[in-house]
């Protein structure tokens, strides 16, 4: 056990945070879509760490996080493709997977031995200014216990990870609230690996060929994508119009409930505000947790992923 520092975002707060960095130390960042857990991806150690504090499977590759595009393609094999979805959406809550170059010199551990990297420029002004002061590439998923409520908020962060993490650096809450989207560009066809917080439909407008759906998802080719996936201890219940008496109501749109996604029905809103909502529904201790229909498209599409992994089986 350790003692976790909460730092504030300023220059002290960015200067400490880089320097554990750099010494081999986990710390969790804002980004614009959720906390990252970063740790140097050249560091073979500082990578293992991350497996270990959130006891995260190592055959689960991890998003590479650097401060602009130009760094990116010194570790990737840059194409015409990504350099339009580069240019329309970095920074932003895009994660591009391409080919790993073979003098990327980053830790096995990120890429779990795939010859392809997931790489991505955030949008946050206090991970731009962290990666800056750092000066590296920084791999960093989600900082929260594997499989569990995605963080939002420092508080969500030392909720899951104090005592295994070397700091939180706090930048408030994220305004995205969803994981980056994932497309893969490993080959002529673009690939939608994971949905997130960038509509599909955005991204499509860009590309020759709209991506196609990942066929395979047994084959972790991408962070996000395992059957279970962001639970609360509550089980979920889907499309649900009302709760049952053990379980509290999580809505969208106008409705009686406990906590309401958007009452004006506004994805973005709902999107902004789905891991905040369970956890604080998880943290009244109830059974089961019913959960409003969500529309099935745009970002509802993220939203209706995260759900569904959330429902999903356990291991």
């Amino acid at each position: 056990m350790i003692r976790t520092e909460l730092l504030k975002p300023d220059n002290s707060g960015i200067t400490r945070a880089a320097r554990l960095l750099a010494d081999g130390a986990l710390v969790a960042f804002p980004t614009e879509t959720v906390y990252g857990l970063g740790a140097d991806a050249r560091n073979n150690l500082a990578v293992a760490r991350i497996f270990e504090a959130k006891g995260r499977p190592r055959f689960n590759p991890l998003i590479v996080h650097v401060a602009t595009t130009d760094i990116a393609r010194n570790y990737v094999a840059w194409s015409d493709q990504a350099e339009a979805l580069a240019h329309a959406f970095w920074p932003g809550p895009l994660t591009l997977v391409l080919p790993l170059r073979a003098d990327a010199g980053l830790s096995d551990l990120v890429t779990a031995g795939l010859p392809s990297l997931a790489i991505r420029v955030p949008a946050h002004p206090l991970a731009h200014r962290l990666l800056t002061a750092f000066g590296g590439p920084v791999a960093a998923p989600s900082a929260n216990p594997s499989g569990r409520i995605s963080p939002t908020t420092a508080a969500h962060v030392l909720a899951g990870l104090s005592g295994r993490i070397a700091a939180v650096l706090d930048g408030g809450a994220c305004p995205v609230g969803l994981e980056s989207t994932i497309i893969g560009l490993t080959d002529d066809t673009p690939v939608l690996l994971r949905h997130g917080g960038l509509p599909v439909e955005d991204v499509a407008m860009l590309l020759p060929a709209a991506p196609v759906q990942n066929t395979s998802p047994v084959i972790l080719t991408a962070p996000g994508q395992m059957e279970s996936h962001y639970a609360p201890a509550a089980r979920l219940r889907l499309n649900a119009a009302s709760p049952k008496p053990d379980e509290a109501m999580l809505g969208f749109g106008a409705m009686d409930c406990d906590l309401n996604l958007s009452p004006r029905e506004d994805l973005a809103e709902a999107a902004a505000n789905l891991f905040p909502h369970l956890h604080s529904l998880d943290a009244r201790h109830v059974a089961g947790i019913a959960v409003s229909t969500i529309p099935e498209r745009g970002l509802g599409r993220a939203i209706n992923d995260r759900l569904r992994r959330a429902a999903a089986p356990r291991p």
